[in-house]
């Protein structure tokens, strides 16, 4: 009777094989379902020759590990055949895992074959046993030694299960750095299409992307009806705040309205900025009158103050509506449409909408042809002063002048700066030209200087572009020093509205031009909002009261009541009071009596040429003069 026994060794070792092969199995499943194409062939054929070596090993070994009294040989055609099972099974089972979508009957199929096939192996492996007389194995010539068997099956069986598994981990690290770099690609791109379509200051579309929703809106009115606005808006006010505050408080204003205007859209709206501080509303509208509520609203949402870095802003805005279908055929036409009808809600008086009419291109071309030859003009130093004087209003004898500024215009002639400061003003060409202005105003009061008119002095108009422009201060000190004249030569005229907008802001500004020894004269005096008490903080020199209420003096009681309030006011703070647009004899009379220290208007004199206004003034005191007795 034979007795066996198992070495526990083996055993072991056949158990360590089994995991190994299992886990490698496992992972292989893995990177086959990942897999695709030719590659998906490559892992499942050396999946199958690894795993099947490996569950092979596994039986083998095990059956090394039982020993016998006697020698124990194996066939080699069997052993062989045997591991081609174990291969077949394993390439059938991987093959089956690399399929989404598995059938049950498929399922149940396949197991079976796996039964099969695994029952095939171990009998087939067994039946591979033999015990011949005279065997090698103990015999024979054909048999395999078990000797050293089990250290070489399980070597190889290792060795090319470690191969299959470091091949796949290595797989799958690769494939792990080039899906990261895939992501790492798509967020590129995806950043570069933000960059691409969308303003890098406030996240919202821009020109590109808006001109693909417009086209996208336009194929749809086109194909299922219906109609959509397009709505051009413009900030008013911004540049003096950019000015004033620095490009910081600025690009955060911007932001703050994009975002107040974004809130209160649909998400299927658009909104974009094309520029500056130019925005685009896309809306689809159920009704032509929705664009009215739509427009009416953003108007209302960006009139109310807005909180920038300690500062108390507030900007306005005009809206320019075009509709589609009827104001345009062309996205290019609609955006176009849109600008002129915002044009004419800036000159309607700001702060409002309007719809395109067609008339409105006329003036959009002529507004643009004007902007064009406005530039040239700044560039070619098209411009002149012309002056009107000023008489001390109990001597008549002249005292001085205001610098008023006129184009010469090439071909529309003298334009009067009604044609074109609005313009320059909205377009911060003011800078510029004011800056030409003030240099040349203190050039020309060099020259009457020298001709013996020291006590003179030249008023200057500062729009309130310039009032707020970061430069002004150092523009003032820049003429006056190019000129060698005396700071309080100058005169500086600010309108009242403008000195109390942005009352500290102001007051610094005012009073750094103060400290210079500059003169400060509130314009317009009367047709603003001052406070009594900021008006006596103001270190300002001279009160000039507004042509409006001169002009009805004889016929209005109300407006001499008003007048002589304000020269009594100014008596009172000490300031110098200075009546424009005088025009008649009992108008320069009242004006005496009350109190007012000088006199400006067509009565005394016009505005003239440097040239001719030397000429001009002898003959304006002589009828100050005769109006005096």
């Amino acid at each position: 009777m034979l007795i066996g026994h198992y070495t526990l060794s083996l055993v072991l070792v056949s158990i360590m094989v089994a995991i190994l092969a299992s886990y490698t199995a496992l992972d292989l499943a893995g990177r086959i379902a990942s897999a695709k194409g030719r590659a998906m062939m490559l892992w499942i054929g050396g999946g199958a020759l690894s795993l099947g070596i490996g569950i092979w090993s596994m039986h083998f070994i095990g059956m090394l590990a039982f020993r016998l009294s006697i020698d124990l040989g194996f066939d080699v055609a069997l052993t062989l055949l045997s591991l081609l099972v174990s291969v077949l099974s394993s390439g059938f089972a991987l093959w089956l895992v690399s399929h989404r979508h598995v059938p049950l009957l498929h399922i149940l199929l396949g197991a079976l074959a796996m039964g099969f096939a695994i029952v095939g192996m171990h009998y087939t492996g067994m039946a591979a046993a033999n015990f011949p007389e005279g065997s090698f194995c103990g015999a024979a010539a054909d048999g395999l030694r078990t000797d050293g068997l089990d250290k070489l099956v399980l070597v190889t069986s290792l060795a090319v299960l470690t191969i299959t598994l470091l091949t796949s981990v290595l797989d799958a690290r690769l494939e792990a750095r080039t899906a990261k770099l895939a992501r790492s690609l798509s967020d590129a791109n995806r950043e570069l299409t933000q960059l691409a379509l969308h303003d890098t200051l406030t996240g919202l579309p821009n020109r590109i992307l808006l001109a693909d929703r417009i086209e996208q809106a336009m194929r749809k009115v086109d194909s299922q009806g219906g109609l959509f606005a397009l709505m051009f808006m413009d900030l008013d006010g911004f540049k003096p705040v950019n000015d004033a505050f620095g490009h910081h408080v600025g690009d955060q204003l911007l932001r703050n309205v994009a975002a107040r205007m974004r809130e209160n859209i649909h998400r299927h709206d658009t909104l974009a900025r094309i520029g500056g501080d130019e925005f685009v509303l896309l809306v689809e509208l159920g009704e032509i009158d929705d664009a009215t509520t739509v427009a009416s609203r953003q108007v209302a949402l960006v009139s109310k103050p807005f909180t920038v870095q300690d500062h108390d802003l507030q900007v306005t805005v005009s809206i320019g509506i075009s509709l589609y279908p009827g104001n345009g055929r062309t996205q290019q036409e609609l955006l176009m449409n849109a600008d002129a009808a915002m044009y004419h809600a800036k000159s309607a008086g700001k702060n409002g909408y309007s719809f395109f009419d067609a008339s409105m291109n006329t003036n959009a071309r002529n507004q643009l042809q004007l902007l064009q030859d406005l530039r040239a003009g700044v560039r070619d130093r098209q411009f002149c002063l012309h002056y009107q004087p000023k008489f001390a209003a109990d001597s008549g004898k002249a005292i001085g002048a205001e610098a008023l500024v006129r184009w010469n215009h090439p071909d529309q002639g003298l334009l009067m700066p009604d044609k074109f400061i609005g313009l320059a003003e909205k377009t911060g060409l003011i800078i510029p030209l004011g800056e030409w202005v003030l240099d040349e105003a203190c050039r020309q009061m060099r020259v009457w200087y020298d001709a013996g008119y020291t006590h003179w002095r030249i008023a200057v108009n500062l729009s309130a572009l310039q009032f707020g422009h970061a430069g002004l201060v150092a523009a003032v000190a820049h003429a006056l020093s190019t000129h060698g004249l005396s700071a309080n030569c100058l005169t500086l005229e600010i309108t009242e509205t403008t000195a109390m907008h942005d009352a500290d802001s102001s007051m610094m500004v005012l009073q750094q031009l103060a400290d210079m020894g500059v003169d400060l004269s509130i314009d317009d005096f009367g047709t603003g909002y001052s406070s009594l008490m900021y008006l006596k903080r103001l270190p300002a020199n001279e009160l000039k009261i507004d042509r409006g209420f001169v002009r009805d003096l004889e016929r209005d009681s109300d407006d001499a009541a008003i007048v002589s309030a304000i020269v009594a006011l100014g008596r009172a703070l000490n300031l110098r009071i200075v009546a424009e647009g005088v025009e008649t004899a009992s108008q320069r009379s009242f004006l005496t009596q009350l109190g007012c220290h000088s006199l400006q208007g067509y009565l005394l004199g016009h505005p003239l040429p440097a040239d001719r206004f030397m000429t001009d003034i002898s003959a304006a005191q002589k009828r100050v003069s005769e109006n005096t007795l």
